[in-house]
Order: structure tokens, then sequence, then C-alpha cells
């Protein structure tokens, strides 16, 4: 049975490639679009529960549009489901991404100046001049110069990415500053090392990485699955990940974490992957 995270139909259309593999009323091409807004919730259903969050800048292939929801897949990591329609733009080629663990978008090229939104991590712009202190985009708009990279220019190290954003608050599906879960967290890290990462922890055990032998010795970046659950490790002995147990992204030893996890009947680690 299809994944339906990973598949592009949803009944009323499918894609081309999925012709004479499910049923649809009709199969299309798709048609490129960008997410608009600062941030938008993925859902399972048109009005239903959040699977997951898109960041402004990020493409989409547009499936289908009906009553004002579309049905996307994601061009980071073909995560399906359906956003408003009013989040979405033309597409347009970015050139830079926010690299701080938030930011702000400005009428004017001054920091005085009232912020007209927030941005996180990963967002991506399309830039067309650059000031003394700001970008400029083709929108318009200013963003400060240290919080942006260009598009190629990755972090050298996702644990220090995953570092950074000590202390946003859990949010299940979260996927900014200003909530993350487990898969979240992994997926930004590595997304801004410039590394292909799926959006939930079950299919990031199965894509990333090679799993390590029982004993081996852990060191940073490894990544530590349980089921339903994914942590980052930042040493030998110490983890970072997004947890419900302290509604936060947040640090905690290994085998206490370990040792939690079972005693609240969640089971053992699964695997210890490394990339």
């Amino acid at each position: 049975m299809s994944d339906r995270r990973l598949t592009p139909a949803n009944g009323r259309v499918a894609h081309v490639s999925l012709k004479g593999q499910v049923e649809a009323g009709r199969y299309v091409p798709g048609e490129p679009a960008r997410i608009s807004v600062p941030l938008v919730d993925l859902l399972v259903r048109p009005g239903g529960a959040r699977d997951r969050q898109l960041l402004m800048g990020e493409g989409v292939l547009v499936l289908d549009r009906h009553e004002g929801f579309a049905f996307v897949r994601a061009e980071k990591d073909g995560y399906c489901g359906y956003v408003t329609e009013a989040s979405l733009g033309a597409p347009r080629d970015a050139t830079h991404w926010v690299s701080a663990p938030a930011t702000h978008l400005y009428n004017a090229p001054d920091m005085k100046t009232r912020e007209v939104a927030a941005l996180s991590l990963g967002a991506r712009l399309t830039v067309v001049a650059e000031h003394a202190r700001f970008y400029e985009t083709d929108d318009g708009l200013f963003i400060p110069r240290p919080h942006l990279s260009v598009v190629g220019e990755w972090a050298a190290d996702p644990a220090s990415v995953a570092e950074s954003l000590i202390g946003t608050p859990y949010l299940w599906g979260g996927n900014s500053r200003a909530g993350l879960d487990c898969s979240g967290l992994v997926q930004a890290a590595l997304t801004a090392a410039g590394v292909a990462c799926p959006g939930d922890s079950d299919m990031q055990e199965a894509a990333l990485g090679q799993s390590l032998a029982q004993g081996a010795d852990w060191q940073r970046g490894d990544l530590f699955f349980w089921k339903g659950h994914v942590a980052m490790a930042v040493s030998r002995s110490r983890l970072i990940h997004a947890n419900a147990h302290k509604m936060a992204v947040s640090y905690e030893d290994i085998d206490a974490a370990i040792a939690r996890i079972v005693a609240q009947g969640e089971g053992q680690v699964t695997s210890v992957r490394r990339l």
C-alpha cells in the first residue's frame, strides 16, 4: 500500500506519473508554485489536521485547486497535502535562504521601522539588490544581511544548526522557529547543511545514513531513532531533540533519554544512524 504522505494523488486528481497505478478523476502534470506567506500548514485534508508546515519561498507542485485549498507536493521532500490557496504565489528561483534561527522582513532598510513579517530558518528569498545592512527582495522588502546566506552555501555542522534552535517550543508537525517537533528539528538542521531529508521520523530512519552496530561509539551528528521519535547527538553523551517531555527543543543526556523513554512505555531505541 502506498504512503499517503508521499503519493501525489487524492482521488480527484493524480500526478501523470501515477496513471495506471492509482484511480483518479484526472491525471495532471501539475503546475509549479511557491509559498508566498511566512508559514503555512500542510494539511491531511482541506481544513483538517496539520501534517507538516511549509516556509516562505519553498517550492511546491500544485496538482489541484478546489474551494480555497490546493493539493500540493512539496519540492524539498515530496510530502503531499493541502495548503490554503491564498498562501501560493508564482514560482521564483530563490537566491538566498534564512540561515539565522529567525529574522524579520521590513518595508525599508532601517531596523527602526516596523517589521512586516517574521521568517524562520530555511525560508527562501529572491534578492535583487544589496544595501549597507540589508538585502532587498523582489517583493520590495528588506531583510538584515547577516541573517541570509546564498543558496548553495550551506551550514557546515547540522548539530550546530539544531543547537541554534534550543528553547523553541514543541509543536506537533512544526517546522519553524515558532514551533518544532522532533522530525522538524532534524529536517531543519540537515536541510540547512545541504542534506536532503524527509519530513517524518519514520521516513528519516528509512532514508538517512548508515545504521551503527550495537556498542558503537556515538559521535556528534548521529541520529537516534525510537518508534515515532528522533534526536541528534551533540556529543558522545548528550543529544538534542524537540520533545514533549520539556515541550521544547532541549538537551538531554543520551543514557537518561533512553531510560526515560523506556520507562514511559515507548520502547527502546530502534536504530542509531550516522550520515
